[in-house]
């Protein structure tokens, strides 16, 4: 059964095509790739982010404020409407991030944001945590939120041999689209990040064990804030004009 609940720190990183490579080979002594993608760890993601007509979650975001929450919804390589899907409320406390989700149908989660959760019959659906799908709807109500944007990238990813708790990852390939909003078909849409650079990502549930700490220094990787969703949103909608004429 897929994880439903996390509570850990992320570090992200911009780095070019090589560093990422140079890097990853770095790691390999202590990690493993991720046994959820292909034999070198590589899969794709696609993301549906979800925010109110003001924009109130882009702007949570951009302020960088303490509390921040988004609402997504998921999938994994290719899907149909009968695949998987992965409803995910994330929120950000300080430097915490928890994200719960459940896992239902994409068909399903498509039907779901269509009516209130006061009018929402719950039974309908096949979600794998039903406390986690209320707390979606409660959300989507609580902010009227809607589909505003697709996100899609490419995926490498690794998990550390002795602390289990310890993920890399490199995302590359970054699109996003607001032309078309369905996520089963596929990722595509335009470059958000140049694609000779990758993210890395570092997840850890407490502290960033001392030989990957010693490698971010070696290759001199600065912390960088990288919001995917906030910089889809500056590139697909006039946003970042009217913050500069307000």
């Amino acid at each position: 059964m897929a994880q439903e609940i996390f509570k850990r720190y992320e570090l992200k990183y911009l780095i070019t095509m090589d560093q990422y490579k140079r890097f990853r080979e770095a790691i390999m002594p202590h990690m493993n790739v991720d046994t959820y993608g292909n034999p070198e760890g590589k899969y794709n993601i696609i993301s549906l982010y979800f925010d109110s007509d003001d924009y109130k979650i882009y702007y949570e975001t951009r302020n960088k404020l303490r509390f921040r929450q988004k609402l997504r919804l998921r999938i994994y390589d290719q899907a149909d409407l009968n695949s998987q899907a992965f409803f995910e409320v994330k929120q950000k406390f300080k430097n915490v991030v928890n994200k719960r989700r459940t896992v239902i149908p994409l068909n399903e989660a498509y039907e779901s944001i269509k009516e209130p959760q006061w009018n929402a019959d719950l039974s309908k659906y096949n979600p794998s945590n039903p406390q986690i799908m209320r707390e979606v709807l409660h959300f989507k109500d609580l902010y009227d939120l809607k589909p505003k944007v697709v996100v899609s990238y490419d995926r490498q990813a690794f998990m550390g041999i002795e602390e289990k708790d310890l993920r890399v990852t490199f995302d590359y390939n970054l699109m996003c689209r607001n032309d078309d909003l369905r996520i089963e078909n596929g990722p595509r849409g335009q470059y958000f990040i140049d694609p000779g650079y990758v993210v890395l990502e570092v997840k850890v549930s407490n502290s960033v064990p001392f030989w990957l700490a010693r490698l971010l220094s070696e290759f001199e990787l600065p912390k960088q804030s990288v919001s995917k969703y906030c910089t889809s949103i500056d590139l697909t909608t006039n946003i970042h004009k009217q913050q500069k004429i307000n």
